[in-house]
């Protein structure tokens, strides 16, 4: 049996931890050298996204004389000699940060910068996208605040290279605009103003410390000597005079070396890492925007202080261009450590489901690490920079000889238990427990794993696994049982099969990062070659490094117990059987964590091991589902043959949540009817429809698995049509009723509602066909818009289209009676059944279908079908925020691409 991931080459070597990260819409990002290179883990030599770091211009900091050079802050300065910037940092930002959707990620290279870019999803390239410069960012909001210092700067004019350090290029000088500022000494501070968007620093100077900004009043003779006057002209208009004269001499302020050394370390930028959502309650974001989220960056930096950044989920998305600008905010700042920050790993605590904590562990240079618990209401509605976002939760670790390299914390599920994983320059790492409702932690073990440096641990399953990898290539598993880890191997021989493209671990030298697919099942290295046993003909010249991955799903895991799963097929051995046993567990225990409406619906780990085992063995596929279906939607754990379950959950359809109908789907047709294409499943959906919903068992080609697909499909229509009319009928009656209103929802396509409710007025619902009564209403006709009532025309010929089939539509053509012409085939949207234009339109990757509207929210969330759909829309439907999920089966809709271009596989 072939493995679905193989090993993928690089041309560059990693050069720091945690160089390999897995995002939530199954991308995996590697920084190797001064390129990140993204892929899809199925698609090893298929279409790739490219980062390249390029060397920045430095921030005019200041200068220094030319005889404090060599003093001990400044040395390592002047003696660096990178000829590249490197990455040294990469973290995937959470789903719905981009423009489209989709994530976001934050680069923090050896010069300090840190950047975030975006998927290039309407640009046609490989390249991915700068959207902010957060050191530039950061430089204008320490510069309007004087570095936190306002000792006495004195302002020289531009001396010969040969006796002053200048700290930015003629080049970089001259496209910045400049402000002068004074201090409370009355002395002038020359500080430029950034912004990546064009504008001035928003962050106002007057309200740090008490400063007092002033203008200049004006240039004293040739030699921009600047004094102080009684009588200030406007800050505008001073720049105005003085940029020209400023740039085109090159005046920076005097500084002193400690002085520069701190500005720099300020600036410095060494680790990089999202949090997870934070979800705004009503309390904090009133009305419409009740699912409004927030992601914070932290950035650690060489003072030990941290910068966080709010990052705002976008009211709406587009797939044409990437105008909508996301809404970025620094939050603050916390003086973590008191050397460098070396590692930064977020968890979420789920203390109260409507305003869950937010924790966050840090370590350093000094061997320190400590647990800090968020401030909600400053994280989440703070409008200034605050400096109390989080406070100290515990010191786990005190300041010792060895630093710390890498971090990881998680939750254990359903526990208030914290686990922290620490990992050490010496090769050692520490496993903590901390029980949040007493604050109290405590040591569980320390290992020494490993000779060189630990480049990565991560947590799977919950805090059931732990994988470690280090510099001295060694890459090792854990199982966490009764509070001790317990090495497990690593490797499986039933999905991690011998591959010929493969290359022979001997090859490797070092390890310097792991991460976990979305579902972790799966764990992808980085791992760098020795050059030295590599023929250097060809193989030396071209390769550097390559992930590797292996499959974790066949380890115990301690669920066993609450999920009971076991197959005993006579043709397996009794290893062989245990082995298959924990992957059923394992896999049905993934599936229930999707139950959670706030986890993203990426299932490609768990249907890429499906489909491999279904190779092999189909049954065994099988009774994993149906053993699934029979806890998650009948209730019970009893052995009831397939049959009967897939005709218990067919008649109670209407009782599932949506959720759960998702998952239904996505695993129908991604799995259990893989073979049949799209259109071969619309066709028969076609026939029954036409058939006036004859059984499917007429139809040969029908399976069990395809008729639980088409019930469930059609149960979801029927409640987005339901949710459609009542909100429709509650527009009518709402004054403020506007269609275009952004980030809102409104229903459009009641017609073509009207007319399949019609079409299939048997097997419709009496109470969808009473809501369709009272569209339809005569008076309430003369109050629809002309967009409900007008036939629709085809884009190619502007011929009649009727509404035939949901999924697709064919116009009548002018000709097409006589045979001389032709009918056109369009399709319909997914959520409104409306003919689609011709433009970008949102695709699902798993059903196929296209869309140009978005389904409500409201649809994800029902718990159930509605006894009454007024009920939900009460409140008024322009309250609900449209989010880009496909309503059949609740993955991210994304833009359709060519195939030499990267997009994401959710499923």
């Amino acid at each position: 049996m072939a493995s679905p991931l193989q090993a993928a080459m690089l041309l560059g070597s990693p050069s720091f931890p945690n160089a390999i990260a897995w995002s939530e819409e199954n991308l995996i990002a590697v920084a190797s050298g001064h390129i990140i290179t993204v892929l899809r883990p199925e698609l090893p030599h298929g279409p790739h996204g490219v980062i390249t770091v390029s060397t920045s211009e430095p921030l005019p900091i200041g200068v220094v004389e030319k005889k404090d050079l060599l003093s001990g802050c400044l040395l390592p300065t002047c003696l660096a000699r990178d000829d590249k910037p490197v990455v040294r940092s990469l973290s995937w930002s959470p789903l719905g940060l981009a423009a489209n959707a989709g994530c976001l990620m934050a680069v923090c290279t050896t010069e300090g910068n840190v950047k975030v870019y975006r998927p290039p999803f309407c640009d046609f390239c490989a390249e991915w996208v700068e959207v902010l410069d957060l050191t530039e960012r950061l430089f204008g909001y320490l510069q309007c605040a004087g570095f936190g210092d306002l000792s006495i700067v004195q302002v020289a004019k531009q001396k010969p290279a040969d006796d002053m350090l200048d700290t930015v290029s003629r080049k970089g000088r001259k496209k910045r605009k400049v402000n002068y500022v004074s201090s409370d000494s009355g002395n002038p501070l020359l500080l430029p103003t950034i912004s990546t968007d064009g504008n001035s620093c928003s962050s106002p100077c007057n309200d740090v410390e008490g400063q007092r900004v002033t203008a200049m009043s004006e240039i004293i003779g040739p030699d921009l000597q600047i004094t102080a006057s009684d009588q200030v002209e406007s800050m505008s208009e001073y720049n105005e005079k003085s940029l020209e004269k400023v740039s085109e001499n090159h005046m920076l302020p005097l500084i002193t070396t400690d002085q520069y050394a701190l500005r720099s370390a300020m600036l410095y930028g060494l680790v990089v890492s999202w949090s997870p959502l934070l979800h705004e309650t009503p309390e904090f974001q009133p009305v419409p925007n009740t699912n409004a989220s927030v992601s914070l960056l932290a950035v650690g930096g060489k003072s030990g202080k941290i910068s966080f950044w709010r990052f705002h989920i976008s009211d709406c998305y587009t797939i044409q261009d990437s105008n909508i600008r996301t809404a970025v905010e620094l939050a603050g700042f916390s003086q973590a450590h008191s050397s460098w920050v070396t590692s930064i790993s977020w968890v979420l605590f789920p203390s109260d489901f409507s305003n869950p904590q937010i924790l966050l562990a840090t370590g350093s240079s000094d061997g320190s690490v400590k647990v800090w618990l968020g401030n909600n209401d400053k994280l989440l509605k703070s409008s200034e920079a605050n400096q109390t976002l989080f406070s100290l939760l515990k010191e786990v670790i005190t300041i010792n000889a060895v630093p710390v390299s890498v971090l990881s914390a998680t939750m254990q599920i359903q526990s208030s238990e914290m686990l922290l994983a620490i990992g050490k320059g010496s090769g050692s790492f520490e496993i903590w427990l901390g029980d949040l409702s007493c604050n109290e932690f405590h040591k569980l073990g320390s290992y020494d794993a490993h000779d060189h440096i630990v480049t990565s641990l991560t947590w799977a399953f919950n805090g059931r696994c732990l994988c470690s990898c280090s510099q001295d290539n060694l890459v090792r598993s854990w199982i966490l049982h009764e509070r001790q880890l317990n090495e497990v191997t690593i490797c499986s021989d039933i999905l991690n099969s011998s591959n010929p493209t493969c290359p022979s671990t001997d090859l490797y030298a070092s390890c310097f990062g792991a991460a976990a697919s979305p579902g972790n099942l799966a764990i992808a290295t980085v791992r760098c070659f020795d050059i030295e046993k590599l023929n250097r003909m060809y193989e030396a010249r071209v390769l550097r490094a390559a992930i590797e991955y292996f499959w974790i799903g066949g380890q115990q895991m301690d669920v066993q117990s609450r999920l009971p799963f076991s197959y005993a097929a006579e043709k397996y051995s009794s290893l062989r059987k245990k082995e298959l046993s924990h992957w059923g567990s394992n896999i049905i225990c993934i599936l229930e964590q999707y139950h959670c409406l706030d986890k993203p619906l990426v299932l490609w780990d768990i249907i890429a091991a499906l489909l491999a085992f279904k190779e092999n063995d189909s049954i065994y596929v099988e009774h994993i589902l149906i053993k699934w279906l029979s806890m998650s939607f009948l209730g019970s754990h009893t052995d009831l043959p397939a049959e009967k379950v897939l005709a218990k959950v067919s008649s109670n359809l209407s009782d599932i949540p949506s959720r759960l109908l998702h998952l239904l789907n996505i695993v129908c047709r991604r799995v259990m009817i893989a073979e049949l294409d799209v259109d071969e499943i619309n066709r028969i959906n076609n026939s029954l429809l036409n058939s006036g919903g004859s059984t499917l068992s007429e139809e040969k080609q029908v399976t069990k698995w395809v008729e639980i697909l088409l019930r469930s499909e059609r149960e979801l229509r029927e409640r987005l049509i339901g949710f459609s009319f009542s909100a429709f009928l509650t527009n009518l009656s709402c004054a403020e009723a506007a269609p275009s209103q952004p980030g809102h929802w409104y229903p459009f396509g009641v017609t073509q509602m009207k007319q399949w409710v019609e079409l299939d007025r048997d097997n419709a619902r009496d109470r969808l066909k009473v809501l369709a009564s009272e569209v339809t209403n005569e008076k309430r006709c003369r109050l629809l818009s002309d967009e409900h009532l007008a036939a629709e025309r085809c884009s190619f010929c502007s011929a009649y289209v009727p509404f035939e089939s949901p999924e697709v539509g064919f116009c009548s053509g002018e000709e097409y009676s006589s045979g001389k012409g032709q009918r056109h085939r369009l399709l319909r949207c997914a959520t409104s059944m409306q003919v689609c234009p011709i433009a970008p339109l949102w695709f699902c990757i798993c059903c196929r279908r296209s869309a140009f509207r978005l389904a409500p929210d409201a649809l994800f969330r029902m718990s159930a079908y509605p006894v009454d759909f007024k009920s939900s829309t009460n409140s008024c439907t322009l309250a609900v925020s449209a989010k880009p999920w496909c309503p059949f089966c609740g993955i991210l809709l994304q833009r359709q691409q060519p195939e030499f271009l990267l997009s994401p596989t959710y499923v």
